[in-house]
C-alpha cells in the first residue's frame, strides 16, 4: 500500500520555481515529523528540509536556505516544498520522507536547465 505520493516535479529553467507536494494516505500524518530529501545521479541522498508535526519548526540544508520553503497542511495530509530561484545543481529526484514511520515516497524528478 502506497503511503506517500509526491508530485509537482518537472523541467524548469534556472531562476524558475516549482512546488512539490507529498500526499499521505493516513491520519498518522498529523503526528509525524516530515522531510524532503533529494538524490542527484551518482550522489548520495541528502536532506533538503525538515518540518515538525505541527509545522512550527523547520530546518534547511545550507544549499537551499533562502530559496526553498517547506510547509504542511495537516487537514489535507499534505506536505509542500516551494522551490524558488532554482539552479542546475538542484537537479535531482526529490523524495518525501515520514520520519516517524520511516516511509519514503516514490520520488519526483526535478530538472533545472541552465
Amino acid at each position: 500500500q502506497v503511503q506517500l505520493v509526491e508530485s509537482g516535479g518537472g523541467l524548469v529553467q534556472a531562476g524558475g520555481s516549482l512546488r512539490l507536494s507529498c500526499v499521505a494516505s493516513g491520519s498518522w500524518f498529523r503526528g509525524s515529523p516530515m522531510s524532503w530529501y533529494r538524490q542527484a545521479p551518482g550522489k548520495l541522498r541528502e536532506l533538503v528540509a525538515r518540518i515538525n508535526s505541527n509545522g512550527g519548526s523547520t530546518n534547511y540544508a545550507d544549499s537551499v536556505k533562502g530559496r526553498f520553503a517547506i510547509s504542511r497542511d495537516n487537514a489535507k495530509k499534505t506536505m509542500y516544498l516551494q522551490m524558488n530561484s532554482l539552479k542546475p545543481e538542484d537537479t535531482a529526484v526529490y523524495y518525501c520522507h515520514d520520519e516517524g514511520r520511516g516511509d519514503w515516497g516514490q520520488g519526483t524528478q526535478v530538472t533545472v536547465s541552465s
